[in-house]
């Protein structure tokens, strides 16, 4: 594990030259938020994480539903029993096993490591602007129907799970980067994950987080590179179908 910190925001590096997975803790007075929770094997490199702070966790806010993000929360949910986990409303089901498209949803059928069956019960679900401490919650839908990311307005760091790639060359969610492929082979819709895009580029923030990779300080030049390419491919698959 490797840890980076800006500000209250650290970031925690597990696997960099294999599968990275990355998570994220926020100091906030009263204790310490993680987004994400990577996968099983990690869960006591977070708890050693968590602990060198010297505050107990008390929230744990959820991307999106796929597997290498929610793995550690149970036996988090062990070390912590007081700990309150939240999702958005509309991963909330995709957490369930349910992958039913609402009508007004792209349908063509969400991708990736999803549970057959919820192995854990949120405490609460969260919307679209809905605010945790410093955290904002800001609906990035794309890689799946009700991801999310979330604003750091102390340190303006966009935390964007999957809404970005970083490995293997900085991408728009479903853009597909043979150095690394999982995050686009997982994603559901990918014009929404480029209307998505446009919104966190919207933001303007001064460091961008994600799942996969490196941190990008000072991001928008990258953003706007990586969502011509996103669009041009789009455009080229509309045109050739």
């Amino acid at each position: 594990m490797k840890k980076t910190t800006w500000g209250p925001v650290t970031q925690l590096i597990f696997l960099p030259r294999l599968f990275p997975l990355n998570c994220y803790l926020v100091e906030e007075d009263g204790g310490v938020t993680l987004i994400d929770a990577c996968m099983p094997f990690v869960a006591k490199g977070i708890h050693a994480a968590i602990q060198a702070t010297g505050k107990p966790l008390t929230r744990i806010l959820l991307t999106h539903a796929h597997d290498d993000h929610i793995g550690a929360v149970p036996y988090l949910k062990e070390k912590y029993p007081e700990v309150k986990i939240g999702i958005s409303r509309r991963d909330d089901a995709v957490l369930k096993g349910d992958r039913s498209l609402l009508p007004n949803e792209a349908q063509v059928p969400i991708k990736g490591g999803v549970p057959k069956k919820a192995p854990f019960e949120p405490d609460f679900l969260f919307d679209d602007n809905d605010r945790f401490g410093s955290l904002v919650a800001v609906a990035t839908p794309g890689h799946t129907p009700g991801h999310f990311a979330f604003h750091e307005t102390i340190s303006n760091t966009v935390i964007a799970g999957d809404a970005f790639q970083a490995k293997g060359g900085f991408a728009v969610s479903g853009t597909l980067k043979w150095k690394f492929p999982f995050p686009a082979l997982a994603t559901w819709h990918a014009p929404t994950a480029i209307a998505s895009a446009h919104r966190v580029l919207k933001l303007n923030p001064t460091l961008l987080v994600v799942g996969h990779g490196p941190a990008l300080l000072q991001p928008a030049a990258e953003i706007k590179r990586a969502l011509v390419e996103a669009e041009q491919r789009q455009n080229s698959r509309r045109n050739t179908g």
